[in-house]
């Protein structure tokens, strides 16, 4: 597992991309488990399950992965996912392995509902590629809206309060009291009245995905994790 420096500044942008770089980690490493081009490109050719993946050459076209690597992947999702299709209960158990010393439901939530951007209630293999296109291979701004997206819960194009006190607290949810033995009770308050000190420029109470965008480009350290998501793949 991933070591994850949890700074102030940082904290906010970095709990997302470094967790989710983790779990895909794992996919990727279950795709490797007696890896067969041939027979992987026949199941993605021939696909039996209820969801039948688009075919390599467009999802190649609307990605930034090749051939090969949406090969590794397809068998990493089809190892955690026969049927072709992730629902949210799925997510949370998947997600529940990776954090057994903590309460991982709301946070795979929040990000169950961030892959689903048709709104379903299931992420299918596109869908998952489309996401991790953006968080591995895409630029800063494509992970930065990304990551806007996760936090505006309602998805009403801004981000309050609430809605990042939810996140955090379900961040720290996650991570369990081995990762926080002294951790106060309004920490992540605390941590959401420093993110809105330092991204809500015009103090009307919420954050605009331009604020957003242009504090986080504005952070060294926001800008060296994004790097987070280079070769992990």
């Amino acid at each position: 597992m991933l070591t994850l420096e949890w700074e102030s500044e940082g904290l906010q942008t970095v709990g997302i991309v470094v967790i989710i770089c983790a779990s895909l980690k794992l996919l990727h490493l279950l795709g490797l488990i007696d890896f067969s081009e041939d027979s992987v490109e026949d199941e993605l050719e021939m696909a039996t399950v209820r969801h039948r993946p688009e075919a390599l050459e467009l999802l190649e076209a609307q990605s930034k992965f090749t051939k090969k690597e949406l090969q590794i992947l397809y068998r990493g999702f089809k190892n955690e996912c026969p049927s072709g299709v992730v629902n949210e209960e799925t997510f949370k158990e998947i997600y529940s392995q990776f954090f057994p010393q903590g309460d991982s439901t709301t946070y795979a939530h929040f990000l169950f509902n961030a892959f689903d951007t048709d709104h379903n209630g299931a992420v299918s293999f596109e869908d998952f590629i489309k996401g991790l296109s953006i968080l591995l291979r895409g630029t800063v701004q494509e992970k930065l809206n990304w990551a806007f997206n996760l936090y505006d819960i309602n998805k009403d194009g801004y981000i309050t309060k609430e809605e990042m006190l939810y996140i955090m607290k379900a961040i720290y949810d996650m991570m369990g009291k081995c990762t926080y033995p002294v951790l106060k009770e309004d920490a992540p308050r605390q941590h959401v009245e420093t993110f809105f000190q330092k991204m809500d420029k015009n103090k009307d109470g919420v954050v605009t995905i331009d604020e957003f965008i242009e504090s986080c480009q504005k952070d060294e350290n926001i800008m060296r994790s994004m790097q987070l998501f280079e070769n992990v793949i």
